[in-house]
């Protein structure tokens, strides 16, 4: 069995590994090339090049380096089409994925599967559709996905979400991290001010002013923020001028132990302040009560306000089918109203533990791996299951 895979950012990576590893369990015979990070390497990959070549973000990253891309897109779909796979797995990465898929199916019959579904629920619903020219099956990443692929006519099969496999942080792993930044048995709260320079530098005042007012509020809380490697220098320069520093937690300084120490801070923290994304999930696996807030610039604002088709971007509230977590998007971002959702948080919340619980379960908590299940899936697709 041959299988090209692409993926072109270590999330990805790390999902395409994953698979890899189920597909070799079901087949030790594949083969696999494509392009991918150590992660794909390691489970046998033959890269056709560097994966961070590949890995742009932003519109504005995009344009900037549109001649680069465009020809990488167009190689990588020549080399598919010479080597005739079984089946290509393209993952995530849409502004790349999919426009190699679009080439490979226009000169053959390769089937062509993509792995992490776009956020057609979320805005720009005709994606499903368009994409449905190109690709025969979607792996998705949540529960509720399938049924908006499947309108569009793909193959979607739910697979589960990866951070249902992160390790968590024990009791004892908790109670080292208080004793090693003296936080006692005081309340802790977790500030997440995201890992992008721009929601960094647009959030950090903002969540300054919500310490400030949660300190004056709660004198016995105490604030840890784990800071994103690209952002730590800003995080750092930026907390400084808060009225109440909180405790930086730096991966220039922690090194290879940031994630034990990152893991120990969320199951240590009773509430955390975390901008919008994917922190949520994390959080939920944690089991720590949150509120999300975030904000943009206007016309960001105003564009994506206006094609937004949820009620609420928070995936636990969506997951669960709750509004359980409190979120203040765009206008609503504003420091009173968050330390004062904060506040009620701290004091009631079961209705979130309960919340964040059932995503989990719904996220495949306990069941097969999500590298099995993806796996699977794709056998199933070729008539191999």
């Amino acid at each position: 069995m041959k299988v090209y895979i692409t993926a072109g950012e270590p999330s990805g990576d790390k999902l395409g590994a994953s698979l890899m590893e189920g597909l070799k369990a079901r087949v030790p015979e594949v083969q696999f090339t494509g392009i991918g990070g150590e992660r794909m390497i390691g489970q046998g990959l033959e890269s056709l090049f560097p994966m961070d070549e590949i890995s742009v973000m932003g519109i504005t990253e995009i344009l900037r380096q549109y001649g680069k891309l465009k020809a990488r897109i167009r190689e990588t779909a020549e080399a598919i089409i010479a080597a005739k796979p079984d089946v290509l797995i393209t993952v995530d990465l849409p502004e790349f994925s999919l426009r190699v898929a679009e080439l490979v199916k226009a000169r053959s019959d390769i089937r062509v599967v993509h792995y992490v579904a776009p956020t057609v629920w979320a805005w720009r619903p005709k994606r499903a559709t368009k994409m449905a020219r190109h690709v025969d099956q979607v792996l998705a990443l949540l529960p509720f996905e399938p049924p908006y692929m499947e309108a569009a006519g793909m193959r979607c099969d739910f697979v589960g979400h990866p951070v249902v496999t992160e390790p968590q942080a024990g009791d004892d792993d908790v109670a080292a991290f208080r004793q090693r930044h003296d936080l006692g048995d005081a309340p802790v709260a977790l500030i997440l001010p995201g890992s992008r320079r721009s929601e960094v530098s647009r959030l950090a005042p903002v969540f300054g002013d919500v310490v400030a007012r949660l300190q004056q509020e709660r004198p016995d809380l105490r604030f840890v923020l784990p800071a994103a490697a690209p952002v730590a220098p800003l995080v750092e320069e930026l907390c400084a001028g808060w009225a109440e520093p909180p405790l930086v937690l730096d991966p220039r300084k922690l090194g290879e132990d940031m994630a034990a120490e990152k893991r120990a801070a969320f199951a240590a923290s009773d509430v955390a302040l975390a901008a919008s994304g994917t922190v949520s999930l994390e959080l939920a696996a944690a089991g720590t009560p949150m509120v999300v807030a975030y904000d943009m610039g206007w016309l960001s604002r105003e564009i994506i306000g206006r094609m937004l088709l949820v009620d609420t971007v928070t995936l636990v509230n969506l997951v669960s089918e709750t509004r359980a977590v409190p979120e203040f998007i765009g206008k609503a971002c504003r420091p009173a109203p968050i330390a004062d959702a904060l506040l009620s948080v701290l004091e009631a919340p079961q209705a979130q533990v309960e919340a964040m619980a059932l995503t989990m379960e719904r996220l495949g908590r306990g069941g097969p791996h999500p590298g099995d299940r993806a796996a699977q899936a794709v056998l199933e697709g070729l008539g191999r299951g």
